[in-house]
């Protein structure tokens, strides 16, 4: 199919990279997209390939990137590798006529986003989006409808956390050096939010703070499991993040937006479904254990999007500039927390 047609004919998409998020885009392509097939996987771990081969019946298996853009008919790739691998891959993936899903964050380095955005205007005709899940939640685009119709006056103030539970091997730490640091790997989403909910905010100055309460590895690698910053917009607007490593009761996300004429809340109660329990211990639910419970539906929704965008030439509801605003906020952010400094912009 050609990049630029209009076509009933299904997607041929290829996944790169099947760790835990990877498998779960796998999955909701080979089952619940209309319109895309997918016809390929990528990986160096020869595990990852055998559940694709075995759980959704794949059928092609590649070990190197390279080979994969080379297969013959492949329309569009989906990249859920490392962030530092993201800039290069999606490059490639340009020059080689297919349309990109990338995941968060688009690059650790603004000079890698720029890279990114300039190869991308070199090729108009394809599509690239990145991986902002929480925009494609019912609940998030209910708020955002709700502050588009004045619902709250004119929003001024957002507060938004990303907390997960708390992993007692510390799973993420070994990630720590790639990561970009805890607000560009959690905050990036508050971020991203902050902007959308904000009517695309820019940002003026930032703060930020944290402490490692449980997983003293991080030290090393100069990284928190718990931090804290603020972020001022123009025209004085303000944000609030919070992220956690250490929740001991499941993952908690949470927004709140506040206006001249009222305020919305997004997930103020992290449960996991509508049943409470009453017992000797009190009145509770139970929470969402992870990110992929609370946003199932989001991740389908936004896979749903991009395929529906490239088949019939519609716009993305994200563009690169967004997405190169959160690294720059999150790289601000850590630079803040290394120097416990003021940075601005």
């Amino acid at each position: 199919m050609s990049p630029a047609a209009v076509s009933n004919k299904p997607l041929q998409v290829a996944v790169v990279g099947l760790g835990r998020l990877g498998r779960r885009h796998a999955e909701n392509l080979a089952t619940s997209v209309p319109g895309a097939n997918l016809c390929a996987v990528c990986s160096p771990v020869n595990t990852e390939l055998e559940w694709a081969r075995d759980q959704l019946r794949v059928p092609h298996l590649y070990h190197e990137y390279a080979a994969l853009l080379a297969h013959p008919g492949l329309d569009a790739v989906f990249l859920v590798t490392p962030t530092s691998l993201h800039a290069d891959q999606i490059i490639a993936a340009l020059k080689a006529g297919k349309h990109v899903f990338c995941e968060k964050p688009l690059s650790l380095e603004l000079a890698d986003c720029q890279r990114v955005t300039e190869e991308a205007a070199r090729h108009p005709e394809l599509k690239v989006m990145i991986g902002f899940v929480r925009r494609f939640d019912a609940s998030y685009q209910d708020a955002y409808q709700k502050i588009q119709e004045g619902m709250i006056g004119t929003p001024f103030m957002v507060y938004s956390q990303t907390c997960d539970e708390n992993d007692p091997d510390g799973f993420f730490v070994k990630f720590s050096p790639t990561s970009g640091g805890i607000f560009l790997d959690c905050s990036v989403h508050d971020i991203d939010l902050a902007r959308w909910l904000l009517g695309k905010a820019q940002p003026v100055r930032v703060f930020s703070s944290g402490l490692t309460a449980i997983h003293h590895d991080l030290q090393q690698f100069k990284d928190v499991d718990n931090g804290v910053a603020i972020c001022e917009f123009d025209n004085g607007r303000l944000a609030t993040f919070y992220a956690s490593r250490t929740m001991a009761h499941g993952h908690d996300t949470m927004t709140e937006i506040t206006g001249t004429a009222g305020r919305l809340t997004v997930g103020g109660n992290p449960r996991k479904n509508r049943v409470m329990i009453a017992d000797a211990q009190g009145i509770r639910n139970e929470c969402t254990l992870s990110f992929f419970d609370r946003f199932e539906d989001a991740f389908l929704a936004e896979v749903r999007h991009f395929v529906d965008a490239v088949r019939h030439r519609k716009p993305l509801a994200l563009d690169l500039d967004d997405s190169t605003q959160a690294t720059r906020i999150g790289i601000a952010l850590r630079e803040s927390l290394l120097t416990k400094q003021p940075v601005l912009f």
